[in-house]
């Protein structure tokens, strides 16, 4: 059977901490920054982990299998 591969998406969205955490990148930076407040702005410029609820998903998706 070959092997199965990795999310791609998945792959550009996520990574692994030294410690073997996932991060993420936060929403909402894209566009109509204007309108959003400043606090919300740099709220959103540091990588947040990945909820625990979600890990086990996200890690399933990138090491590519069921």
């Amino acid at each position: 059977m070959p092997k199965l591969k990795s999310k791609s998406s998945v792959k550009k969205r996520f990574s692994f901490t030294g410690g073997g955490k996932l991060k993420r990148n936060h929403a909402g930076k894209r566009h109509f920054m204007r309108r959003r407040p400043k606090r919300f702005i740099r709220g959103t410029r540091r990588a947040a982990a990945v909820a625990s609820a979600d890990e086990k998903m996200v890690k399933r998706l990138l090491a590519g299998g069921g």
